[in-house]
């Protein structure tokens, strides 16, 4: 649910901006189920791409989906530790990643190490949260289950690393110049209020922070959410604006 929902418009964007260079060897961290790598491909059809993440079942997901493809591979690796050569790519991409990276200028110092000189990175993080309204409505309708301790996972986390001079000041630290920021509004759509709240609620990691709540929570606070979505965009067919900051770094 949530590609389609969220990240395909994105992966597009991002992809698009990735095949301008016209690089021959690209790395992707985070890469998830494939959504960019997938775009990647799509535009990039004599480049090797390296789709790597922390996670083995995302990649043997994405990897099946592109089974018939010789020039990506798919390997799992640590974006703060890659097991990768100086030097090596001539741009490096990550779609909504850095976000989770528990040390950012560590995830910076990894990508500058294997770009070769010249050589650009690509990445995308969400807004703050109240530029992008289906997040926000469920976050709000799910804290207002929860007063006492509401969950504020995509508040906190997706939704956390929005400040740009912080990121242009990371990004710095590590090495990188000639820093690009650019805020990117798409439109959100899902076929029904249930369809997004079911995403966010039950597919993101804030279902972890609301199942610590009791047994029944989940539930109750999806169609908690769902009502909340409802009564916002109506009740069939919904569309919201969502706002990411994509940005692009040189080494």
């Amino acid at each position: 649910m949530l590609v389609p929902l969220i990240f395909e418009p994105y992966a597009r964007d991002l992809a698009k901006r990735v095949a301008e260079t016209k690089p021959q060897d690209v790395l992707e961290t985070a890469a998830g189920t494939g959504v960019v790598t997938r775009a990647l491909a799509a535009l990039l059809e004599e480049t090797r791409i390296v789709a790597t993440d922390l996670n083995q079942p995302m990649l043997d997901h994405a990897k099946a989906r592109h089974s018939d493809s010789k020039r990506i591979v798919w390997k799992q690796a640590d974006a703060l530790a890659l097991p990768f050569n100086d030097q090596t790519f001539d741009a490096v991409v990550c779609q909504f990643g850095l976000m989770f990276f528990p040390d950012k200028v560590r995830g910076y110092s990894e990508a500058w190490r294997t770009l070769k000189p010249g050589g650009r990175f690509f990445f995308s993080v969400w807004d703050r949260i109240s530029e992008n309204e289906f997040a926000d409505v469920v976050t709000q309708a799910v804290a207002s289950l929860f007063s006492q301790d509401p969950p504020r996972f995509l508040a906190r986390t997706p939704h956390g690393y929005c400040d740009t001079d912080r990121i242009r000041e990371e990004l710095n630290a590590a090495g990188f110049s000639g820093v690009s920021i650019d805020g990117v509004d798409a439109r959100s759509k899902a076929p029904s209020p249930r369809d997004v709240a079911v995403a966010f609620c039950q597919g993101t990691p804030l279902r972890n922070e609301i199942e610590s709540r009791g047994a029944a929570a989940l539930e109750d606070a999806t169609k908690q959410a769902t009502r909340a979505l409802a009564e916002r965009f109506g009740s069939a067919a919904i569309d919201g604006h969502m706002r990411a900051i994509v940005v692009t770094a040189i080494r």
